[in-house]
């Protein structure tokens, strides 16, 4: 089911002439050799296909009886590691990985929950495991994590209720505007669970018209409402799907400034962002980011980034616009 995390305007195409036994070979002398040679694992790693990286992983098990992830773990450290085994791991696979991640220690990432369910769709999320029987845990553990609303909305995400008909019904649409407008904008107090139902259930196409038609009614954008009338990670959630309903390249593009403005990297986002979306619409990412911030991704990520970890973010970004 790779097609899922496939689309025309990746950055990472499948390398023409291609041999997984070959290119386990160099990977395993980069790493046996003395002292690692990152140059070969990234320039393995970040020219092939996702399809094409799991069959390396299966010809290097078959040569060295390890697994590739396990020798990255062992032989790289810090960001660069969290990256080349990203790279490594199936796309539905590295999504779980990512959610278990937010929810390891004390206290949960929500924006890694956030930017994920909000994002993916519901075969992405079905094919990530996140709630058939044995992933069941996954959804106990959401549950016990994260409460109220937020917690519901996710639930509904995670479970990939969202309706697929593509088609529009524009009556609804004015209908599930009112209904918005009627539970935020129009009474003293916000009906919550009104947004957390329309929002994570209706199609995208759907959505799409409603978004029309609220600001047809109140004047003001969805987004807006949602802004003014709650706070927290509810807030943040449902303020992401708008934005990813309306143009999903430009969340990620925001998505990415995020990471790289201010003082420090948030190296994680940044990888995580970059992996998950480079067969994907990279491409499409790269020409908002561009459009919104007047300069390239490529430029930002050379000037917040330097050394082997620069080189692996650059060549996964593919180019400068």
């Amino acid at each position: 089911m790779a097609s899922l995390w496939v689309s025309r305007r990746g950055t990472i195409k499948p390398q023409a002439h291609f041999d997984a036994g070959d290119d386990a070979v160099a990977l395993r002398k980069a790493i046996e050799g003395l002292g690692t040679k990152e140059k070969t694992l990234i320039d393995i790693l970040t020219h092939r296909s996702s399809a094409q990286r799991q069959l390396i992983c299966e010809a290097y098990v078959e040569a060295t009886g390890r697994t590739l992830v396990d020798d990255l773990r062992g032989d790289t450290s810090g960001d660069l590691e969290a990256l080349l085994v990203a790279l490594a791991t199936p796309p539905a696979a590295f999504d779980c990985h990512e959610v278990m991640r937010a929810m390891k220690g004390a206290g949960t990432t929500e924006s890694i929950l956030i930017e994920i369910f909000a994002s993916r769709s519901n075969q992405q999320i079905k094919f990530a495991g996140f709630f058939t029987e044995t992933e069941k845990k996954l959804t106990l553990d959401l549950k016990n994590e994260i409460s109220g609303d937020f917690s519901d909305a996710l639930l509904l995400l995670a479970e990939g209720k969202r309706d697929e008909n593509t088609t529009v019904d524009t009556e609804k649409a004015k209908e599930d505007a009112k209904t918005l407008y009627d539970a935020g904008e129009k009474k003293w107090g916000t009906d919550e669970s009104k947004f957390v139902d329309i929002l994570c259930q209706r199609s995208v196409p759907q959505l799409r018209q409603t978004l029309v038609e609220y600001k047809n009614i109140s004047g003001k954008t969805l987004q807006q409402s949602i802004e003014g009338e709650m706070t927290g990670e509810l807030e943040e959630l449902l303020v992401a799907i708008v934005k990813c309903v309306k143009s999903m390249p430009t969340y990620f593009a925001e998505r990415l400034h995020e990471s790289m403005k201010g003082g420090g990297t948030d190296e994680s986002s940044l990888n995580r962002i970059m992996v998950s979306r480079s067969e994907i619409d990279l491409l499409d990412i790269r020409a908002e980011f561009k459009k919104l911030y007047e300069y390239s991704l490529h430029s930002a990520i050379k000037s917040d980034l330097s050394g082997v970890l620069g080189d692996c973010v650059e060549a996964i970004c593919g180019g400068d616009d």
